[in-house]
């Protein structure tokens, strides 16, 4: 793919900010999908309600388990996929994937976060997030007070402050493509264990090494071990000698974006979250997959069709003012 070294700069400046902190400079936000919309006339209807009453309202209709036509891994290819999340699925197959892991996800249009593209008015949807639905209560200023003072003494004590209570999970998925031709090229999970029933650091370690393999990097030095599995683009894995080791990156973290960088293939991150009463106990984990060189193609390929339709919208005008337009009057 041939590329424009003003437009590679561009790219590499929104592609830092990683999906976190560029925004479309002119999209509306992301339609919902049947897959997570909600009913907002049951919801008006029902100020209370159940954690499993608002999710059968949000989640509209899920098909479990889950299908897609992604065609299937290639045989010796690198693992893919987090908890069946994998790139190149379209944004309704992967929301159905996830809202099939648990009754209780629900699926929302991600608005606050994408790559800054002028997209013309078109609806481009660029990414969802998927959480447990909650008890629906009417809350008091006392309770949004003390909601307020939690997180706060939460920071202080430099504990880290979750939004996923245990024995939940969320999750963000990233698409791109051109309005309803999205697809994945990064997803990401993170998963809070239940009070008690905490797995060890070691086997949540193991178990993920089964799953995909020996990694490139393993590191245990901020306290919170991390794994990273990185691919050059014909899905060999990096190693320490090659120049890509450096420079292929993944995101674990739902709350952070994912690099893009066409010289670099799959990347998988994972971390690892110590108790802090135990260490040898994991807390949480987080993994995320993100296709680099796939993605980075597809936002290109998405950025000049864009520009396509609109030049095309704009010639088709003006054929038609040659035909139908008024003359002005001298």
């Amino acid at each position: 793919m041939t590329t424009n070294p003003m437009k590679n700069a561009l790219l590499a400046a929104c592609v830092a900010a990683a999906l976190g902190g560029c925004g479309s400079s002119d999209a509306p936000a992301p339609q919902a999908s049947n897959a997570g919309s909600g009913s907002s006339k049951n919801a008006s209807r029902n100020v209370n309600a159940t954690a499993e009453e608002v999710a059968e309202e949000a989640r509209g209709k899920v098909k479990c388990p889950a299908r897609t036509q992604l065609a299937e891994r290639a045989a010796g290819a690198p693992v893919d996929d987090v908890v069946g999340v994998r790139p190149g699925m379209t944004y309704e197959e992967a929301a159905n994937v996830v809202m099939c892991t648990h009754d209780l996800l629900v699926v929302a249009p991600d608005t606050q976060r994408g790559f800054r593209l002028q997209t013309y008015g078109q609806p481009l949807r660029q990414g969802f997030n998927a959480t447990f639905a909650k008890e629906r209560v009417q809350k008091t200023s006392q309770d949004y007070m003390r909601e307020m003072q939690d997180h706060a003494m939460a920071r202080g004590s430099n504990r880290v402050v979750r939004d996923v209570a245990p024995g939940e999970a969320k999750w963000f998925v990233g698409t791109m493509g051109l309005p309803g031709e999205e697809r994945v090229i990064t997803a990401a999970r993170e998963e809070w264990f239940d009070t008690g029933h905490q797995p060890t650091v070691e086997s949540i370690s193991q178990a993920l090494i089964k799953k995909y393999g020996t990694p490139t990097q393993a590191d245990n030095g901020s306290g919170r071990p991390a794994l990273r599995w990185a691919y050059d683009t014909r899905g060999r894995l990096v190693t320490e000698t090659s120049p890509l080791y450096h420079r292929c990156n993944g995101a674990a973290d739902p709350d952070s974006g994912a690099n893009l960088n066409p010289d670099c293939g799959l990347v998988i991150a994972a971390t690892i979250g110590p108790l802090r009463e135990n260490p040898s106990l994991a807390e949480y984990m987080q993994v995320g997959v993100v296709d680099s060189a796939g993605g980075y193609e597809r936002l290109v390929a998405t950025e000049q069709g864009l520009e396509r339709a609109e030049a095309e919208r704009r010639a088709a005008e003006v054929e038609a003012a040659s035909r139908n337009a008024a003359k002005p009057t001298l």
